[in-house]
């Protein structure tokens, strides 16, 4: 997993590099594509938030969690969304988790979270060099860096919205979505949305209501005690967001009345930054998830989160501020003096060293050589998508003043953090991770869709190769 990006720099910052991309975003958009919008798991599972072009933080799971490798760790693991943005190493971050899917696509699974949109993730303006597009196009060139940026936009578009685990803790980026018609279930709505959904923007193909259910599961929070008072409809537990833009929070009554129609226990989510890197809130039956302990103001001794579910029990972990791995760590002006410019240079477009102007990349290329590696890449009668251009985004980025889209919610109003509770203990890797045991009701275990699925296996699947150890 990049474990020592400065012994390839010439790699990741190569077109070989960006074929390998292309290739990866081709073989799991495959995979991608045959998942129902739902994914029905079975614990033991780790779940893990916001990773937001972390690198280093995925590597303390990486070494701590699976660090036999994915194949040979007992459980499911299951991402619940923004992979991209904020972070310096997007790219890496995003080759990595797509290459663990394509490797072990019945135990790794991939949600999706409202930077998995082209609004957000190509939102340049407002991210500046930490914005996904931008590290594309500064990677690879405008031109090459663009198709990049493209193509792994429609594998999101292709990642589910939710999962069930044990039937009985539902999981997924923001939140519970607004009931679109009497008679269904909100599992049978998130079913109902299109494999491939652009959300923000939409395709042509994707109906409102269904939209709308898309743009709710990516974007949606619990609702604070102000916004239970002031905001919050008593009839439907809904409200407007913080955020603003359109997105809208879940109040108490609307957790009631989701858990009891579906018969689950708890709501696994994630899409809010927490400095302990778990949270609670809604009685302890909302679970806040974040994985990431940098670039989002929480300071230096904030903890990057995870959660096992193991049938009765669930256990946080979490990585200490004082851990360190022997890799991956961003570079200080102290530690940079006896570099070249030239090698500072290469370490600035893997996000190693920041505050530095990097040079453009010239971006050169065979334009022949990369449109039959695109070619190669076009399924047999493949289904044209079209984004809509006529209408308009479920969420109106350009109204989110009032609130940041990756909101850093006061967990004063909003929720209770696991620090409070009474029940810590020392967990992992000498960190000081604490450990939150809830028993929950036993429920009978289910056999997961994905073993079911006509068609989904993966002896059937040609041209799957092992990813090169360059790019893991």
């Amino acid at each position: 997993m990049f474990k020592d990006p400065t012994a390839h720099m010439e790699y990741l910052n190569g077109q070989q590099f960006a074929k390998d991309l292309i290739k990866l975003n081709h073989k799991v958009k495959a995979i991608l594509q045959r998942e129902p919008r739902v994914a029905f798991l079975q614990s033991p599972c780790y779940i893990f938030g916001d990773i937001h072009g972390n690198l280093e933080d995925l590597h303390f799971f990486s070494d701590n969690i699976w660090r036999l490798g994915m194949t040979l760790s007992a459980g499911n693991f299951l991402f619940l969304g923004d992979y991209v943005d904020r972070g310096m190493s997007c790219l890496e971050c995003v080759a990595y988790l797509l290459a663990l899917k394509l490797l072990s696509p019945q135990k790794v699974f991939l949600l999706r979270g409202n930077h998995e949109t082209r609004d957000v993730n190509g939102w340049e303006e407002h991210y500046g060099e930490r914005s996904f597009i931008y590290q594309c196009r500064e990677r690879f060139g405008d031109d090459l860096g663009y198709r990049i940026w493209e193509q792994t936009n429609q594998v999101f578009d292709r990642m589910p919205l939710a999962a069930v685990i044990d039937q009985d803790i539902f999981c997924v980026h923001g939140g519970i979505p607004r009931p679109i018609g009497a008679g269904e279930t909100r599992i049978q709505d998130i079913l109902q949305v299109p494999n491939v959904a652009g959300i923000n923007p939409p395709y042509e193909h994707e109906g409102d209501e269904y939209q709308q259910v898309a743009s709710d599961c990516i974007w949606s929070d619990p609702a604070s005690e102000e916004q239970e008072s002031n905001s919050v409809d008593p009839e439907s537990g809904f409200g407007e967001s913080l955020r603003g833009g359109g997105a809208i929070c879940f109040g108490d009554k609307a957790v009631t009345n989701f858990l009891t129609s579906q018969g689950y226990s708890y709501i696994m989510r994630a899409h809010e930054a927490h400095a302990e890197g778990v949270a609670i809130s809604k009685g302890a039956r909302v679970f806040t998830v974040f994985s990431t302990s940098k670039d989002h103001n929480q300071g230096s001794q904030a903890m990057a989160g995870c959660i096992l579910v193991d049938f009765e029990k669930l256990q946080v972990i979490n990585r200490s501020p004082a851990y360190k791995n022997q890799y991956v760590h961003r570079r200080d002006s102290v530690s940079v003096q006896s570099l070249t410019d030239t090698e500072i240079q290469k370490r600035m477009r893997l996000g190693l060293v920041t505050n530095i102007s990097p040079p453009e990349s010239d971006g050169e290329y065979d334009d022949e050589q990369w449109q039959d590696l695109e070619d190669e890449s076009v399924e047999d009668n493949q289904v044209d998508y079209r984004l809509s251009m006529n209408r308009r985004s479920s969420i109106d980025l350009n109204s989110t003043v009032s609130h940041d889209v990756d909101a850093t919610m006061n967990t004063s109003n909003s929720s209770f953090t696991l620090t409070s509770m009474e029940n810590i203990e020392v967990d992992i890797a000498g960190s000081s991770s604490p450990e939150c045991t809830k028993t929950r009701s036993r429920k009978p275990r289910v056999t997961s869709i994905h073993e079911e699925m006509e068609g989904f296996n993966t002896d059937d699947m040609e041209d799957i190769e092992e990813v090169d150890n360059a790019a893991i």
